[in-house]
């Protein structure tokens, strides 16, 4: 939902959410201030200390949320840098800083916001209603006490209403705005015309000494790296879950037993009218708007989404008549949750206030709660009772499964056998794919994989990789069975394809300066014989219109004198020219645009204002980093 989206991700704060998350579900504030703990200190702010486990803590949470973004396409490796640790480090020291500050400044949040915050979390919910045992289920799945949750709960919304007093400084002001907004809107008419790497084929000979002049001095881009084929097999959760069968009363006796989980809450269909309001001085503007649009809708209730397409300012559900699907409690925010819930259908509320403006509201259908029957969830808790087995099954299992592929190092089939699996053969895999390739590899594609299958002991001993662990839940071991060495490829192979690579360089060559040298003569008011084509008005905005070269050269051109002319080299190995003959920008401008390009202006100034805040800090505290345990090659 759009006020979902916007509540959710107000401002600067939510930009620094995730900086100031990355410890807390397992370091509190008074770790931090004291800065104990076991082990050498990677580094100090003032005299608090950020010890060894705190930052492999951090980096383990940071690997889980880069795995979760980028699915299979997350390699481990591309972390284990020493860019990417020291960018960890500093983002632990910048917490830190905070957690300094906010002690000093003895700030904290309430009970009631905690109590709000923690209601609200959708894992803790149960048809849209916080759960006291999912609560306690899911404390003890972490091996946390309720004291425990609730105190970093209560740190974060310390920090997060720290940064956001910081952050919501950022004020744009209309001036400002409505100078960005007609740069944005402007508008140039051009002509262009393009000159082509065909227009000079038959001036272009390639000599055969040079094709073979290329090969020898560019041998490596003709190399077949080495490859490999390889039988591999794999472990896994959802493999395991494949394999077991749940009786029909095993799913009946957890149906009867968790009966609570199976209440469809009530739902509720909804339109409404927003009319926004962005800051104090247009309070009682929106407020006037929103009563008369009222007496509109009150007039004539049948035309709801007709006013709601004319004068809602809710990007996301005006185009739909105002209509927003159904809705569940928690979903909303708060007053107009409670609005919803009290409606008749058909029936329209009067003005509602939220922190999004003013609301007009219009009931239009319910689904009444019901408890779903066993037939309905039966697929859910076989899911469930898989699951659940599986994870017991997978935890035990694994160590057995890498120990009797390293014990047994000739086969992979004793490993399969005994665990049910299946043996596969991949395709020919390369030693070191780029980005584009490894991703089609499937399970394969895992430079730690491919690492383990071209190690020697792999190759000349013959002998099982070790398991890798490719996915949370996935382990996957391979065996080398064919493999061939790099190799160049044959000059009578790839002759041609020089020679066509030679021919559109000197091509591009001739084109360009052929381009640029017209440009000049266009530019020193020679004489404008060019056949022009393409006339067409381009803007900032639409950038899809002419080649991101193209739209620069144009957008960054003196127009102090028209007509005006550029040129740019605009992909293929053609060159473009383009006469700007005409710059326009619209006599009056959108006020929703401007009112959303000042909210964004906002948003950057505040998130500059809170990296000022941080960099003075950072002068503020004596900050020492423990280079060398950094750079450590066990990190």
């Amino acid at each position: 939902m759009f006020f979902d989206a916007v509540r959710n991700n107000k401002r600067v704060v939510q930009i620094f959410l995730a900086l100031i998350a990355l410890p807390f579900a397992f370091w509190g504030v008074d770790s931090y201030v004291r800065g104990s703990g076991a082990g050498a200190d990677l580094a100090s702010v003032g005299d608090s200390k950020i010890t060894l486990p705190q930052f492999d803590q951090a980096w383990r949470v940071q690997q889980d949320r880069m795995r979760q973004v980028l699915g299979e396409n997350f390699r481990p490796e591309s972390m284990n840098t020493p860019a990417a640790r020291l960018a960890v480090l500093n983002s632990l020291i910048d917490q830190r800083l905070l957690l300094l500050e906010a002690a000093k400044g003895q700030l904290g949040a309430s009970d009631e916001q905690l109590r709000e915050v923690i209601s609200k979390i959708p894992a803790l919910q149960e048809n849209g209603q916080f759960s006291m045992s999912r609560y306690e289920a899911a404390l003890a799945a972490q091996g946390m006490s309720q004291a425990q949750f609730e105190r970093q709960v209560r740190q974060d919304l310390t920090l997060q209403q720290f940064v956001g007093a910081i952050g919501d400084t950022g004020i744009a002001g209309n001036t400002v705005a409505e100078r960005i907004l007609r740069i944005q809107t402007e508008e140039r008419q051009v002509a262009e015309v393009r000159i082509m790497p065909a227009q000079f084929s038959d001036q272009i000979r390639i000599e055969a000494s040079a094709v073979r002049k290329y090969y020898d001095g560019n041998s490596k881009q003709f190399e077949v790296p080495e490859q490999a084929r390889v039988e591999y097999t794999v472990l896994s959760l959802d493999g395991l879950m494949g394999q077991l069968v749940v009786s029909d009363g095993e799913v009946k006796a957890w149906y009867e037993s968790h009966q609570d989980r199976y209440q469809q809450a009530e739902e509720r269909r909804a339109s409404h009218i927003l009319i926004t309001v962005n800051d104090d001085v247009d309070q009682s503007k929106a407020r006037v708007k929103a009563e008369e649009v009222l007496k509109e809708v009150h007039k004539s209730p049948e035309r709801f989404a007709e006013l709601a397409r004319k004068h809602s300012q809710d990007p996301g559900s005006a185009e739909k008549g105002g209509d927003l699907g159904f809705i569940g409690r928690g979903m909303m925010v708060k007053p107009f949750e409670e609005a919803v819930f009290k409606l008749r259908v058909n029936e329209v509320s009067g003005l509602v206030q939220s922190e999004f403006g003013y609301h007009i509201i219009r009931l239009t259908g319910v689904k009444p709660g019901k408890q779903r029957t066993l037939a309905e969830v039966r697929l859910e808790i076989e899911d469930e009772l898989k699951r659940q087995t599986a994870t017991r099954r997978f935890a035990e299992e694994a160590e057995a499964f890498s120990n009797l592929v390293y014990e047994q190092p000739d086969s992979l089939q004793p490993a399969a056998g005994r665990f049910k699996l299946t043996l596969r053969e991949s395709g020919w895999l390369p030693r070191s794919p780029a980005p584009e390739v490894l991703s089609t590899l499937g399970q394969l594609g895992n430079q730690k994989v491919l690492t383990a299958v071209f190690s020697e002991d792999s190759l000349k001993n013959k002998r099982n990789t070790e398991v890798v662990e490719i996915a949370p839940n996935t382990l996957l071991a391979a065996r080398v069975i064919e493999y061939r060495p790099a190799s160049l490829k044959p000059f009578e192979t790839v002759q041609s394809q020089i020679e066509a690579a030679l021919k559109a360089r000197e091509a591009a060559e001739l084109v360009r300066s052929s381009g640029e040298a017209k440009l000049r003569e266009l530019q020193q008011g020679g004489d404008d014989k060019v056949a022009w084509a393409q006339v067409r008005s381009v803007s900032r905005q639409d950038a899809r219109q002419l080649p991101a070269a193209a739209l620069q050269a144009v957008f960054a051109a003196k127009v102090d004198k028209l007509p005006a002319y550029v040129g740019a080299e605009v992909g293929g190995g053609s060159y473009a020219l383009y006469k700007i003959m005409k710059v326009s920008q619209p006599e009056k401008l959108d006020a929703n645009r401007r009112q959303a390009l000042q909210r964004e202006y906002s948003t950057i100034l505040g998130q500059e204002d809170f990296a000022a805040y941080l960099a003075g800090l950072r002068q503020r505290y004596k900050i020492d980093i423990n280079t060398a345990a950094l750079e450590r090659k066990d990190r």
